[in-house]
């Protein structure tokens, strides 16, 4: 239900957005979009968790993922294309209908996953932890929760993958274009390439989370460290760009792959947090993560165009100096959740009191 209310809203906001004649009836536009948007993500990932147990989660959220991806690739390809042919003001009225298209289809096809329900009776008539199977307090303080340093490295890392998306959604094109001399038309084709070389990453890396655990390893093994690993590794690719002179269809490569490794923490930071807290409070600390998380989005292009004012928007070394921001943001997330980020620790830690009940 709320699903589908908030993609009502948004498609509806469409019109008023199109039909805009000033900058304040276009910001008010703006505003209500992101208040029906911005729990799309959150909401979505703990619905589809009542459909798949734990060990099976990390692909399904990837494939989730993809649905972004696939925007973002068609926005590069066709918004230049139809702003050409009949203005700007006709891609408000393709998202309205589509978001349309889509309220239909839901409402007639989704409905709720019962998974957490059928393990609480499973649990209650197997009296918990004299069975075996893990006892969980049905909510615990949020303080605790906010405190842990699992789930501080799990915000950490989404704060540095949204910075690192922020940038890129924002000034891509421009670095493309003026950084690297491509033209305008092989700019989006360029952002459409490099936003869709992600998509098979994730859930490739995706894929191999899940097959990791399905074949018995730890999930500070499967999710954590792969995570970091592939966090680091995209970082450190970032911030070697400005020190290689490679021709620009290269360089353009090469960004793509390094920006391409971080997105896996959209996929597997809600399943760590999910491991972790109650089920009752997952799908509000998700909440909470994307929240905090998406700031870096907000803040990174900001400080993107400050270096890019302050150096020249006509060399492309200065882009990559601004890019450089993100990757260093990125490999210290990386140390930190290689260091501190153990989710089924976490899980014992902050379950200890149901499990001494129980016992």
């Amino acid at each position: 239900v709320l699903l589908l209310a908030m993609s009502v809203c948004w498609a509806a906001v469409q019109v008023p957005q199109a039909l805009a004649t000033n900058v304040m009836a276009l910001l008010v536009c703006r505003v209500i979009l992101g208040a029906a948007e911005g729990p799309s993500f959150p909401v979505s990932v703990h619905a589809l968790y009542k459909w798949f147990p734990n060990h099976k989660r990390s692909l399904p959220v990837a494939i989730i993922n993809q649905g972004a991806v696939l925007g973002l690739l068609l926005a590069g390809l066709l918004i230049p294309l139809i702003t050409h042919k009949w203005g700007w003001r006709m891609n408000f009225f393709i998202l309205g209908a589509v978001g349309t298209v889509w309220s239909g289809i839901w409402l007639y096809f989704g409905r709720e996953g019962n998974l957490g329900a059928q393990q609480s009776r499973y649990a209650a008539c197997h009296a918990g932890a004299a069975s075996g199977f893990p006892t969980r307090p049905e909510r615990l303080p949020y303080r605790k929760i906010l405190t842990d340093r699992s789930v501080l490295s799990v915000f950490l890392l989404g704060f540095a993958a949204y910075w690192m998306l922020g940038q890129n959604l924002a000034w891509l094109p421009t670095y493309l274009e003026k950084g690297l001399g491509f033209s305008n038309i092989d700019a989006g084709r360029g952002f459409a390439a490099v936003i869709g070389v992600a998509a098979p990453v994730n859930v490739g890396l995706s894929w191999v989370s899940q097959r990791m655990l399905e074949r018995g390893a730890s999930t500070r093994q499967a999710r954590a460290q792969l995570v970091c690993v592939t966090v680091l590794v995209g970082g450190a690719m970032l911030l070697a760009l400005p020190m290689l002179h490679l021709a620009a269809i290269h360089k353009a490569a090469l960004f793509a792959i390094a920006c391409a490794l971080p997105t896996l923490c959209f996929t597997l930071a809600p399943a760590m947090l999910g491991e972790v807290v109650p089920d009752g409070q997952r799908g509000a600390i998700v909440g909470i993560h994307t929240a905090l998380a998406s700031l870096g989005a907000a803040i990174a292009p900001t400080v993107m165009g400050r270096i890019v004012q302050a150096n020249g928007s006509g060399i492309g070394h200065v882009y990559e100096l601004g890019f450089a921001t993100g990757a260093v943001l990125l490999l210290v997330a990386a140390l930190v959740g290689l260091r501190w980020l153990h989710p089924e620790r976490s899980h014992r830690t902050l379950n200890r009191p149901a499990a001494a009940a129980a016992a």
